[in-house]
């Protein structure tokens, strides 16, 4: 085979399609497809995927491979077919899939330099550039900018003295750490030993050190506590030959401090049992199936999920685990460790590059069968899966919101088919597209409807704001939730405290005129933060000081309004002094390991309170926990978003399970300004099947999901005309093109109508059957592509929105 066809690392219409490429003599039986190389592309080198190995090129003139950056292939077979699926489904470009089922560490980096191009043109360089040059054949680019001499260099490349070479290198460095053992044998270390002379008493203990140890390796930490031996000791023998060092690659293990106690199988109770065989069936028959267990919080579904693995482990298959990210708790982690120890490899945004990395490889070099992880774990590099289990399946952060924009789900259920191996999807409340899809035999529902022990589903109790306001209550808090918590500090029991922050930040207003201070740049109001009293912009990153007063009436009277996590502190500081409060928010969780810091402190009854957001409100168990209180329950129902409802009982319902998971039982607080509405009553009843058939009926009514499909058609430009033409011509050119029966709403203005200086508009379309529309809405690319290229045109097509903002 003499040929490779590589898809190359440059994101644009006109590459995205394999080029054929010369293999060296050399590589010729090393290049797989799913490998990683080095390819010259115009005037640079780039990386570039292998897909294909054949024996002709299809164009009579080809260039040669330059460099092999993997040893065995970066994706295998089947993700590759993996990558392609993803490319027809989300409309990216091939390269963009490829790069999204790596860690970050092996994504290339590009460096330029600037390259001598014979030896004897040295002489011929001018004054200004030769220094430069005296050691060396190349300077890097950066450094020639630094020094302010890139027009020098480029008369020298004018005249072909110089060139630019583009050097493609990886982000991920393996760690690899030093062992040192003896050279020679027992009786040679010991004859080494007498002939040291009297002044190299060091090195004479440290090989009869080695003379007592058989053929024993040791790192430098080791030897300095075992033999006293410094560096420069284990040098001199190393230079004499006595000693000998060699470098072992070593894996940064983020939870190598951390010892888990081992688990067994609990016994499974009825419902658990029911829910199982089924599962444990499907793993037998190594058949692909769906199923969607619908659990409520606390009925052990964890459980479940444990021992369907093991059957699969047993089998010496592998298998995935999707969590969301905020639900990828230390709690989370210690329970799939504690049951499989280091047969589990674990991928969430807490580890760092070379972490990731790490844990990445360990997959690939199956010394791992079990992987847990947020949604990019999905493209964990296996090839013996035996299941794929997504827990709390409605998670929003389970649909990636740049390309290729994917959703989990789909993924897992594409790779399972591949596989022929189950899909097990977990919640308590399950989004309606899933229920809706068992209801039908798509999926086969698994219904857990009770607590493990038995345990009661915690009592709801619904406060009403407004009540709260007329009898004088000004504070955050209403009088049952202040006496409640006030009970539970006394009692010595624990509480969280739940603060809905989507869709509601401080914002900072003048009382007087009613300025409410916008970004430059976005049309929406700057968020206060208190640390540092900086407004910013959550969009773009704009920031600015907070102005003391209004830059409109210059009234003194300008304050934030809104309530963040750290004014409830305040309050809860001066209301309840007697409580210690444990904070969780982006503030306090910035720093490496912080969450799992806090969680373990209020674990260990350090803290009476745990305050927090969305952060708090998944897969934390605390037996001591008997009461949680929501502040602001409703923030997010008057989003403009048609899952508004869905997202706000799900959110409520799984803060609520927090609640009396262990003897003692639990109480909800929700506070509210929207008592009545159904997502806000139906969460006191614990009733996910009415609060389906209710949202089912105007879903239907308006056509939305799961009756009909979406498609979201964002378009962006810098100047406000700019983006009102391109979207009305995108909506004709849709029209021409799709049934009759397809719906397309718009153009109309984002909700956010401007964001980075940048005006956008949208397009919604809803549909049933179109067979015609990923093939329309290619065309609408390959249509505005010149546009997009010179008249900073931005298009965006998402063939599942979640985010309609």
């Amino acid at each position: 085979m003499n040929f490779a066809s590589v898809i190359v690392d440059v994101p644009a219409k006109q590459t995205d399609k394999p080029f054929d490429y010369e293999i060296p003599a050399a590589w010729k039986n090393l290049i797989k497809p799913g490998m990683r190389v080095v390819v010259p592309f115009g005037p640079r080198k780039v990386q570039g995927f292998v897909i294909d190995i054949k024996e002709e090129a299809d164009y009579p003139k080809t260039r040669k491979i330059v460099e092999v950056l993997d040893l065995t292939p970066s994706l295998t077979p089947e993700l590759l077919e993996v990558g392609h699926w993803l490319t027809e489904t989300t409309l990216c470009f091939k390269i963009t899939a490829f790069g999204a089922m790596l860690p970050a560490a092996m994504k290339a980096k590009y460096e330029k330099e600037i390259l001598l191009v014979k030896e004897e043109f040295r002489d011929s360089l001018s004054q200004d550039v030769q220094p430069y040059f005296i050691n060396s054949n190349s300077f890097a680019w950066s450094e020639a900018e630094k020094a302010g001499i890139l027009p020098n260099l480029q008369k020298e490349i004018e005249k072909g003295l110089l060139e630019v070479y583009y050097k493609v290198s990886q982000k991920g460095n393996r760690k690899t750490t030093r062992y040192i053992k003896a050279a020679l044998n027992q009786k040679q270390l010991l004859e080494a030993a007498e002939e040291m002379p009297a002044q190299a008493r060091k090195q004479k203990e440290l090989l009869e050190f080695f003379s007592e140890t058989e053929d024993a390796a040791f790192t430098s930490q080791e030897l300095q506590a075992a033999a006293a031996a410094s560096d420069s000791t284990i040098r001199s023998l190393v230079k004499k030959g006595f000693l000998q060092e060699e470098w072992v690659e070593s894996y940064r293990d983020p939870y190598a401090d951390r010892r888990f106690e081992q688990t067994e199988p609990l016994s499974l109770t009825e419902e658990q049992e029911g829910a199982i065989k089924p599962i444990l069936q499907k793993v037998e028959d190594g058949q692909h199936h769906v199923f969607l267990m619908y659990g409520v919080t606390g009925s052990g579904k964890t459980e479940v999920y444990l021992q369907s693995i093991e059957a699969v482990l047993q089998k010496g298959k592998e298998a995935i685990v999707l969590v969301p990210e905020i639900a990828l708790t230390p709690q989370m982690v210690e329970r799939f460790k504690g049951r499989f120890g280091s047969l589990v490899a674990v991928l969430h945004s807490g580890l760092s590059t070379g972490e990731k990395y790490d844990e990445w490889r360990k997959i690939q070099r199956k010394e791992v069968k079990l992987v847990v992880g947020a949604r990019s774990a999905i493209f964990a590099p296996f090839e013996n899966l035996g299941m794929i289990i997504i827990d709390e399946e409605h998670e929003t952060s389970y649909k990636q919101e740049e390309n290729p924009r994917y959703h989990a789900r789909d993924a897992a259920i594409f790779r399972a088919r591949k596989h022929n191996c189950p899909v097990v999807l977990g919640s308590a409340t399950p989004t309606l597209e899933s229920f809706a899809r068992a209801k039908k035999g798509n999926y086969e529902l698994l219904s857990l409807q009770g607590r493990v022990n038995s345990r009661p589903m915690p009592e709801v109790s619904i406060v009403d704001m407004r009540e709260e306001l007329r009898k004088g209550n000004r504070t955050m808090f209403s009088t049952e939730l202040l006496e409640q918590l006030r009970n539970r500090v006394e009692k010595g029991q624990q509480s969280v405290l739940f603060l809905n922050k989507r869709g509601y930040s401080s914002f900072v207003m003048c009382r007087d005129c009613g300025y409410a201070i916008q970004c430059p740049h976005c049309d929406i109001s700057l968020t206060y933060h208190r640390s540092g009293q900086q407004l910013k912009c959550h969009y773009c990153g704009h920031e600015e000081p907070m102005p003391s007063v209004c830059p409109e009436c210059s009234s003194e009277h300008i304050r934030f309004f809104g309530t963040g996590t750290q004014k409830v502190e305040e309050e809860l500081a001066k209301v309840l002094p007697e409580a210690r409060v444990i904070r969780m928010d982006v503030d306090t969780t910035g720093r490496k390991g912080a969450h799992e810091k806090l969680l373990s402190a209020f674990g260990t009854g350090e803290a009476d309170i745990l305050l927090g957001t969305q952060m708090i409100a998944k897969g934390l168990d605390f037996p001591k926990v008997t009461l949680v209180g929501v502040l602001a329950a409703d923030t997010m129902l008057h989003l403009p978003d048609f899952r508004a409802s869905e997202k706000t009982f799900q959110l409520l319902t799984q803060v609520s399970g927090r609640a009396g998971r262990h003897l003692l039982s639990g109480e909800v607080i929700i506070q509210t300004y929207t008592p009545e509405h159904y997502s806000i009553q139906l969460t006191k009843q614990h009733n996910y099947l009415a609060f389906y058939e209710q949202e089912m009926q105007l879903r239907k009514q308006y056509a939305y999901p799961p009756f009909y499909y979406l498609a979201l058609v964002t378009v962006s430009h810098p100047d406000l005309l700019g983006a009102v033409s391109a979207s009305e011509k995108i909506v004709s050119f849709l029209q021409a093109q799709l049934q009759v029966s397809t719906q397309i709403l718009g153009p109309a203005a984002s909700p956010i109508p401007r964001i980075n200086n940048r005006y956008r508009y949208q397009c919604m379309i809803k549909y049933k059957r179109e067979n015609n529309l990923a093939a329309a809405l290619k065309a609408v690319n390959e249509r505005f592509q010149q546009e997009m290229q010179q008249n900073g045109l931005g298009i965006s097509i998402d063939l599942n929105p979640y985010q309609l903002m």
